[in-house]
């Protein structure tokens, strides 16, 4: 016999009514109790019948185990959803907030760089003209103060290079002095300009020597040096 599909909808008939309660209550009690072993979980079910009269059945050791369980995990995630609410909100006015400023801030840049000036008043001009003469004040301030270290620093770097060039100077006259000592010990004593050594003195010979010669009376002595030839 093919079983015909059942309307979903109230039995009006209230015998049939019972009867159906009573079949498909016991199907379901059994359907979750197969569930639950199954499938590992926890299952709580509840069912009142018309009369007000409870069934239930619960994996746990009780029905009220289940239901508070529930009520925990429900309080948590309405918790974190009310949390969760206010910081997108908080998250949305923040970002309206930083594009209206990042909007003045571009107005403010075009109006330094002399653009978009067409809707200020002399007042708002005035009020920019300070601030830029403010600005480059600034701006100059620490140019000079810039180029003032970059020319201490270059005058360090100087007053070293000359350190180190002095230092190399006094290297060079101690290595001359170290190198001159050993070559004069090496060099022959040089002689006065028309002075001969002592082994190079030249010998008298015999012609160079004074010879006394006696002419004339006696008693009357004359000295003649010659020199290969008597006079």
């Amino acid at each position: 016999m093919v079983r015909g599909k059942t309307e979903m909808k109230r039995i009006e008939n209230a015998t049939s009514r019972q009867v159906t309660f009573s079949k498909r209550r016991n199907g379901l009690l059994k359907k979750a109790f197969e569930l639950s072993v199954l499938c590992d979980v926890e299952v709580a079910l509840a069912v009142f019948s018309p009369r007000g009269r409870l069934y239930e059945f619960s994996s746990a050791t009780s029905l009220q185990k289940s239901i508070d369980r529930y009520k925990a995990y429900t309080k948590d995630n309405n918790v974190n959803n009310k949390t969760v609410q206010p910081d997108i909100q908080q998250v949305k006015a923040d970002t309206v907030s930083l594009a209206k400023k990042l909007e003045a801030l571009e107005v403010s840049k075009l109006k330094i760089l002399g653009e978009n000036l067409g809707g200020c008043s002399a007042e708002e001009l005035n009020c920019l003209e300070v601030n830029i003469e403010k600005s480059l004040r600034t701006i100059r301030g620490k140019k000079t103060q810039v180029l003032e270290q970059q020319i201490a620093n270059l005058k360090e770097k100087e007053r070293m290079l000359l350190k180190d060039n002095e230092d190399l100077r006094g290297k060079q006259r101690d290595l001359e002095a170290s190198l001159v000592v050993p070559a004069l010990n090496c060099v022959t004593p040089l002689q006065p300009r028309g002075q001969l050594a002592p082994e190079q003195e030249p010998v008298p010979s015999d012609e160079d020597v004074e010879t006394e010669l006696y002419i004339g009376l006696p008693g009357v002595r004359c000295s003649n040096r010659r020199s290969g030839q008597a006079k």
